[in-house]
């Protein structure tokens, strides 16, 4: 009896020692390869960067916050030098609610002064793409910028907008500014704009055939003049990569639009007409033109003018 006694007794304690060693090794475990349980990886972290590494949520906000059981930790942002940066964001703020139409403001010093910009939905889908320019007075010095653009209706309620260039060496991007928004409830309507489309008629037959896109615009009364100024913007990056593409210049400026009697007379600025030859094209700028403005069903005739000129506005 007493034989089978110290064998329990034996046992017991090798027991308790090796649970004691257990709980030592996994209380002293320091590397990804040992954890067996949350608790160990909550334990072992004690910065963002192990935080984000060992996959705990990361909250896109500015500075991102990573939170692991009851620690959060926050991002750390290391400040570059003004030598170092070539794209300065001034609006919007990180975590400023956007509304509709997106405004992006700064100033830029990038090759050639042209950058991109991007507003994505908090799932990292590319609601709006495209390009501007900085209006640097010299090479190597900054230049202001301002875009104004609208976009889809996003599906969740953040986002970001990044602002950006291509490298001139190896096309990758650069200087990239993310900035997190949030999505202000807007009202808002959809418009049709007209453009050619080289996949859908590569032979260009008809100059005259346009392709509607959609877009969306803040919620106005004139939404015919608003229609207009979506189709002056051109396609869009995601437009252009479906083969979209416009025969109007970059740059023109609606002067005036009256609707009467279904009658819309559209005048438009001399950057209309620069450079602008051949019948082709000339029917393609009146097609697109003229297919915006009759999606509304108070107009049914269209003048274009160009600095109050109808007679020969628009020649081949």
């Amino acid at each position: 009896m007493t034989r089978k006694l110290s064998i329990v007794i034996v046992i017991i304690i090798l027991a308790i020692a090796a649970i004691a060693s257990l709980v030592l090794i996994l209380r002293s475990c320091e590397d990804d390869w040992c954890f067996v349980f949350e608790w160990q990886k909550v334990r072992a972290t004690n910065s963002f960067g192990e935080c984000a590494a060992r996959s705990f949520p990361v909250e896109e906000s500015y500075p991102r916050r990573c939170r692991a059981g009851g620690k959060v930790f926050i991002e750390g942002i290391v400040p570059m030098t003004p030598s170092e940066v070539n794209i300065q964001v001034t609006e919007p703020k990180p975590n400023q609610e956007i509304g509709l139409p997106l405004v992006i403001r700064g100033q830029a010093r990038v090759f050639e002064n042209v950058f991109n910009y991007r507003l994505r939905d908090a799932d990292g889908t590319v609601l709006i793409e495209g390009y501007s320019m900085a209006l640097s007075p010299d090479i190597g010095l900054f230049g202001p910028f301002n875009i104004v653009v609208n976009y889809p209706e996003p599906k969740e309620k953040n986002g970001t907008v990044e602002v950006f260039n291509y490298s001139a060496k190896d096309g990758s991007e650069e200087n990239k500014v993310s900035i997190p928004v949030r999505f202000a409830s807007v009202e808002s309507a959809n418009v049709k704009v007209f453009f050619s489309n080289s996949a859908k008629d590569p032979s260009a037959m008809d100059c005259a055939k346009t392709y509607s896109v959609e877009r969306r615009i803040p919620k106005t009364a004139a939404v015919a003049r608003a229609a207009v100024e979506e189709l002056l913007y051109g396609p869009t990056v995601a437009e252009r990569e479906s083969s979209y593409f416009t025969s109007i210049n970059e740059g023109v400026k609606i002067q005036r639009l009256i609707i009467k009697n279904s009658v819309a007379e559209i005048d438009f600025d001399e950057t209309m007409e620069q450079a602008v030859g051949g019948s082709c094209r000339v029917a393609a700028i009146r097609a697109q033109i003229t297919d915006t403005l009759k999606q509304f069903s108070t107009v049914k005739t269209v003048v274009i003018s160009i600095d109050g000129r109808v007679a020969d506005a628009l020649q081949p």
